[in-house]
């Protein structure tokens, strides 16, 4: 029991880490969509193939890469 506890606690801590890591990429994405001065669905794109970019390279899946690309496209969108 306290070994799942344990584990339960350490996914938590890895995932908000992770929604952490997120925002401060999709700001990343935004400044460099911002670069070649993009509006509209023109910024949403690239803002989104930057997150599916960044989460390709940190290797996540599953519900971490779910959680991770919401929190990147938040901020690269500013939404």
């Amino acid at each position: 029991m306290k070994v799942i506890a344990i584990v339960f606690a350490s996914f938590c801590l890895a995932t908000s880490a992770m929604a952490q890591t997120g925002a401060e990429v999709g700001g990343t994405c935004k400044t460099q969509a911002a670069g070649n001065n993009l509006h509209g669905a023109a910024l949403t794109s690239k803002v989104k193939s930057c997150c599916k970019q960044q989460a390709a390279a940190q290797k996540l899946h599953g519900a971490a890469e779910s959680s991770f690309l919401k929190s990147c496209n938040s901020a690269g969108l500013g939404t």
